[in-house]
């Protein structure tokens, strides 16, 4: 499935992929406001998704889909390669991250890449990813960090981790949102951090989830 607002693009897309053996693109989309639900109804394998588009952008988009259907990948086809969209893309969920200049070729490589376990980006955005983690220093060996978080509050930031919106955090959890935020301000605190970027990045880097 192809999510672009550019309709130009979005028609050149679907046949590029129609055009390649092995493919189907069985939709294509100008928002991706009910992304979600439509890779339920559709359930594709891939989904190319553009970030900048009406209604809803598609790091939201990519968290709908995860959410919902988790074995879909989604693979970022956008014109923008700053640190922050590339981090928010890939804390949302998305199994790869291409600009719109890549050539055809790499886009349909790209697509039978991420089907076998590959996450493919332009070596720019790869890395970009690099550098975002470099400077980082590993904990050690042995070292164990306890920062204390709760039972509840441990599972809000796997949530968080994983891409999910303070809404789909507090249906899993069975909470009103308001407990959410309140879980989140405490995991805040006891990170010492001050953004969900932050907190996610933290987690990841020393395992805390």
């Amino acid at each position: 499935m192809v999510y672009e607002d550019n309709p130009e693009l979005r028609e050149s897309l679907q046949v590029l992929i129609n055009g390649s053996v092995g493919m189907t693109c069985i939709a294509t989309f100008s928002g991706c406001v009910n992304a979600g639900e439509e890779a339920r109804i559709l359930q594709p394998d891939v989904i190319l998704m553009d970030i900048d588009m009406p209604g809803m952008n598609g790091i939201e988009g990519v968290k709908q889909v995860r959410a919902i259907r988790p074995e879909t990948h989604v693979i970022m086809l956008t014109v923008f390669d700053d640190n922050e969209r590339v981090f928010e893309a890939v804390c949302a969920g998305a199994s790869g991250y291409l600009l719109k200049r890549t050539p055809d070729e790499k886009i349909i490589e790209a697509i039978r890449d991420v089907q076998t376990g590959g996450a493919p980006m332009t070596s720019r955005i790869a890395r970009q990813v690099l550098q975002l983690f470099a400077g980082q220093q590993p904990k050690e060996a042995g070292t164990i960090i306890d920062y204390q978080l709760t039972k509840r509050e441990t599972e809000a930031l796997s949530w968080l981790v994983k891409g999910y919106s303070y809404k789909m955090i507090a249906e899993n959890m069975e909470v009103s949102i308001d407990t959410v935020r309140a879980h989140i301000k405490k995991i805040y605190e006891k990170l010492h951090v001050h953004s969900m970027n932050e907190a996610v990045a933290k987690a990841i880097r020393q395992k805390i989830v």
